[in-house]
This record gives structure tokens, sequence and C-alpha cells, in this order.
């Protein structure tokens, strides 16, 4: 068995065992508060739209949500 077919495989990339480069947290943060807030805004609309409070009349945002009330534990009924 020749030892060449193991360092000739096209499929791992030139360089593989160096380290990556580190992200720079001036570009992670921008990405990370567009999560936390869409998190939040998922949070809200499945824990306390139509609940508690509502921003929107009628029970369309609550049908959408129910069965995920229910998944992640918050009581609705």
């Amino acid at each position: 068995m020749s030892t060449a077919a193991v360092f000739d495989d096209p499929f791992i990339p030139a360089g593989a065992g160096a380290a990556a480069p580190a992200i720079p947290l001036a570009e992670i943060a921008p990405w990370a508060v567009l999560g936390a807030l869409l998190a939040t805004v998922l949070l809200y609309f499945v824990s306390t739209e139509q609940g508690a409070f509502a921003l929107f009349d009628g029970m369309y945002v609550h049908e959408f949500v129910h069965d995920a009330r229910h998944l992640l534990g918050f009581p609705c009924h």
C-alpha cells in the first residue's frame, strides 16, 4: 500500500491542519444583535401575544403559534 495516496486525496483541502483565522468581534456583533432581536420577537409571539397581552386584534397569531406554545411548555388555555 502506498502512503502517497493518503496525502494526494482531493477531498482534503491544502493546509487542513492549519488553524482557522479568528473572526473579529466587530464582524460578529451585528449578527449576534440581529439574532438576539429576532429570537426575542419570536419568543414574544409564541409566549405572550394574544394571551395576557395583545398587539393585534383577533386570535390569528394565537392560532398560528398554538402548537409551538404547547411544545415549549407555555400555558394558553
